[in-house]
């Protein structure tokens, strides 16, 4: 039992890599964290307004007790793609992690800004975004603060989706 969380910014593959690597690794499955974020929003009347769900100190415990709760029915590997750049956050989930005793690999996908640039404007899926443009700068900030410190980072600039998965793979087998 472990969870291969892929964090990074917009842009950087995680969402592509989580599918990607669930192919490659036997006996796992994708947690889509941001679902949690999701079911948040939806309650009504709605929670104290925020610009972004992981500021609500339930998201992060739902995150730890989902991929726990999962992970105790079924066993195997959680790969959990989702950005988290605040460093309060990653150390309540990564110690909310601890306290169950669930092992965790922390990577993060790394791009360079003209790149990471690049996809976000030209993805074919979502289109152009200026959300996922504003957290450019929370990236860099993160990464050279505590978040490639905290992680194995992978750099994504210059390599296929499939290469990274397969890197990531053969570091947690």
């Amino acid at each position: 039992m472990v969870i291969v969380w892929i964090n990074g910014t917009h842009g950087s593959g995680k969402t592509t890599t989580g599918s990607i690597l669930r192919d490659l690794l036997p006996n796992s499955r994708v947690l889509d964290a941001e679902k949690v974020g999701e079911t948040l929003m939806d309650i009504t009347p709605g929670l104290p307004a925020t610009d972004n769900f992981q500021h609500w100190p339930p998201w992060r415990s739902l995150v730890v007790e989902t991929a726990r709760h999962v992970l105790d029915y079924t066993g195997g590997i959680m790969i959990m793609p989702m950005t988290v750049l605040v460093e309060q956050y990653w150390r309540e989930i990564s110690s909310g992690l601890a306290d169950h005793d669930i092992p965790l690999r922390h990577f993060v996908l790394h791009a360079d800004p003209a790149t990471l640039r690049s996809r976000i404007m030209d993805d074919a899926v979502m289109g152009p975004s200026s959300f996922r443009l504003r957290y450019l700068d929370a990236y860099a900030d993160a990464a050279e603060t505590w978040l490639h410190d905290a992680a194995e980072v992978i750099d994504t600039s210059h390599r296929d989706p499939r290469g990274v998965a397969r890197a990531i793979a053969d570091a947690v087998s």
